[in-house]
């Protein structure tokens, strides 16, 4: 009984702070290329190690 009212008080807690709030936007976040980051795709420090 206590771990199921822990359960829905934690639940509940997790639902008003907003961790439901976008739940497709971690998914499609994955999916863009962030091309304007100034990363690139080759490791420039690996290449001068070889």
């Amino acid at each position: 009984m206590f771990l199921g009212g822990a359960g829905l008080v934690l639940f509940f807690w997790a639902m008003r702070d907003g961790q439901f709030e976008d739940l497709d936007g971690a998914a499609n976040r994955i999916l863009i290329d962030d091309e304007d980051d100034g990363r690139n795709s080759t490791n420039e420090d690996e290449e001068g190690c070889r």
